[in-house]
């Protein structure tokens, strides 16, 4: 089943002022939000918690770390390569990004235990044992960043899976980046 990404014009009528602001903000559409747009109540959830996921207590660096994580446990192609463009863009070292796209150890102690716990959440299903809890906790975060990793994981529940069965096409300013996952063992 092929799956056609949607331009303003296309789009449901529900979808288009959101195409249209995405446009208007990033210069171009990536193909997964012109495919969410199909279902304009995925589009309108998908960008409404990624802007909350914005507002996290984690670093924009540490946001990535719990994104790019998720997109490896999930096998996400698409969003590696978005998100190593977003990375990029926003600045996170590029010794952290190649460790995420290689799944090298990092270095800095608490950006390892970071994505440690974030591999946990997602291959538990949010079933972590209290000993690694502590192990996070005594990494330096608290609660509150336990819920936040929840966030994260399931904004990239909403992509990796959209893009798994819409096959998305990655989009040329992406294309630099692409990741196809075989230096690597993904979940």
């Amino acid at each position: 089943m092929k799956f056609t990404p949607h331009t303003a014009d296309s789009a449901p009528q529900e979808a288009k002022p959101i195409l249209e602001g995405i446009q208007k903000s990033m210069g171009f559409t990536p193909n997964l939000l012109a495919i969410m747009a199909e279902a304009p109540a995925l589009l309108e959830g998908y960008m409404t918690l990624a802007a909350i996921n914005d507002k996290s207590s984690f670093s924009e660096t540490e946001q990535q770390i719990i994104l790019m994580t998720n997109n490896i446990q999930n096998g996400c192609t698409y969003c590696m390569a978005a998100h190593t463009t977003i990375s990029q863009m926003k600045g996170v070292e590029p010794e952290v990004i190649e460790a995420l796209r290689t799944q090298a150890f990092m270095e800095n102690k608490k950006y390892e235990a970071l994505r440690d716990f974030t591999k946990i959440v997602n291959e538990t299903r949010g079933y972590p044992t209290e000993g690694q809890l502590k192990e996070f906790f005594d990494a330096g975060y608290n609660k509150q960043h336990v819920l936040e990793v929840i966030l994260g994981t399931a904004l990239k529940v909403m992509s990796n899976y959209t893009n798994h069965i819409a096959k998305t096409e990655l989009d040329e300013e992406f294309s630099p980046n692409r990741w196809s996952g075989d230096s690597v063992n993904a979940a």
